[in-house]
């Protein structure tokens, strides 16, 4: 199964501010994050973002934040964005497949995806763009997705994929911007 633009979105999962420094590599995560984000911005993929209790995690990191222009962003205070509905009426809930990345891997992520599974939807996860406090907490939550059919990919397949070929109208911009 190819991630196809037509019917995507990318759900970015609490990448936020107070918590990003507590994250394994959070700077390499958040650019990967905000890769993917101008990416789906410049081949029109719908973006949502969620935020985890924000008055506790603070905002969405102020980076993604800017690249996600007027995105969506639903906040929740369970640790899946399915299980208290905050999906509900966005692009993510609108589409058949999501395009997944933010942190924790282990936590909000792999219960986001799982949820997602389970509503029947086409779930793809950017490995290098999920985060976890400790590295095997990352390993074991994209481990346990692989076995529930969720794909683990990585930023690159996704671009590719959304443009599906060297002649598509946006090939040289993400080729000369984001492909290096």
């Amino acid at each position: 199964m190819l991630m196809d633009r037509r019917c995507a979105s990318l759900l970015v999962v609490d990448v936020q501010e107070r918590l990003l420094p507590a994250i394994d590599d959070g700077a390499a995560v958040l650019d990967h994050c905000v890769w993917l984000v101008r990416v789906a911005r410049e081949l029109g993929v719908p973006v949502v973002l969620s935020e985890q209790y924000p008055q506790g995690l603070g905002p969405t990191a102020t980076a993604l934040q800017e690249a996600a222009g007027d995105a969506a962003v639903v906040y929740k205070t369970a640790f899946s964005c399915v299980a208290d509905g905050s999906l509900s009426g966005t692009p993510v809930d609108a589409r058949r497949q999501v395009v997944v990345t933010g942190t924790e891997a282990h936590v909000c992520v792999l219960q986001t995806a799982l949820g997602l599974r389970w509503q029947g939807k086409e779930v793809f996860v950017v490995a290098e763009a999920v985060g976890s406090r400790k590295p095997a907490d990352k390993e074991l939550a994209l481990a346990r997705m692989r076995a529930h059919g969720i794909e683990v990919v990585s930023r690159e397949m996704v671009a590719f994929e959304w443009m599906e070929r060297c002649t598509a109208p946006e090939f040289r911009t993400v080729s000369r911007n984001f492909i290096r």
